[in-house]
């Protein structure tokens, strides 16, 4: 008899310890742990210059970088910065390499299907810097026939949206890809490359930086380029916050106090 309620009261125990509640997973949200860890950790290109461009001294510097150590200051903590390939960047946000992205880049609907898009900060689009008189017409229909001619290379940054619109529109252009802007500006002062096609902040650093080299650049925005702020959006509230302190800083000036900065002008209107 006490045998049998020894066991009894053995399963009675088992029963009822696989009955209490388990304690409940604390998950900290990405502002919490970023706050803890003292560093917002940024993500960037840092060659394409005027938005970011890492400086033979390490140093990284532009537009983005400037937006990116407010959202730094704005958090209370400071900034580090990680530099890695363009097509890397959306990657290391995914697998929480780095808190955010700001690298010039475009909120296309394919990125969107990784990570949440805030912005655009910036509107932007395609231009072409060359100092061909010719292929510098405004006329479509010309252009684009003087792209596609197999006797032309284009240079274009490797991984952008630049890179995949060139290919994708001008299939038989002989495409260029570079590591970065100054390589492909260098190369069409050379006449390795009759013309560049990038973006148009980095358009306008490039006609600044080089005016006496006979660059010609056509303005005329071929494609939408909607430059946005770049985040995991597996957290709702850091995706609220970044929403609304892209706000802020649009309604107080300060992002045309960067066009100002950097561009020489208000941030570029589409």
């Amino acid at each position: 008899m006490k045998l049998l309620n020894a066991i009894i009261f053995s399963a009675f125990v088992i029963l009822s310890s696989g009955c209490q509640k388990a304690e409940p997973v604390v998950v900290k949200t990405t502002i919490q742990t970023i706050q803890e860890r003292g560093v917002l950790i940024l993500g960037t290109s840092g060659n394409m210059a005027p938005m970011t461009r890492e400086l033979k001294s390490g140093d990284v510097v532009g537009f983005d970088i400037d937006l990116a150590q407010l959202m730094a200051d704005s958090l209370n903590v400071g900034l580090k910065i990680e530099v890695m390939p363009l097509d890397q960047l959306t990657d290391a946000l995914e697998n929480g390499k780095v808190d955010v992205v700001l690298s010039n880049l475009t909120a296309t609907l394919d990125r969107n299907t990784h990570v949440a898009f805030v912005g655009p900060y910036l509107r932007s689009g395609k231009c072409l810097i060359t100092k061909d008189p010719f292929l510098a017409k405004t006329d479509s229909n010309t252009t684009g026939k003087s792209i596609e001619n197999k006797n032309n290379k284009i240079a274009v940054l490797k991984g952008s949206t630049s890179e995949n619109m060139v290919k994708t529109l001008f299939k038989n252009a002989r495409v260029v890809s570079v590591d970065n802007k100054d390589i492909g500006i260098d190369r069409v002062k050379s006449d390795e490359v009759v013309a560049m096609i990038t973006d148009y902040p980095i358009c306008l650093a490039a006609i600044s930086e080089n005016p006496d080299a006979g660059f010609i650049s056509v303005f005329t925005k071929l494609t939408y380029e909607p430059i946005s702020i770049a985040i995991n959006g597996k957290d709702p509230l850091f995706l609220n916050w970044t929403q609304n302190f892209l706000i802020r800083v649009n309604d107080t000036g300060y992002l045309n106090l960067l066009g100002a900065k950097w561009f020489g002008q208000v941030v570029p209107e589409s």
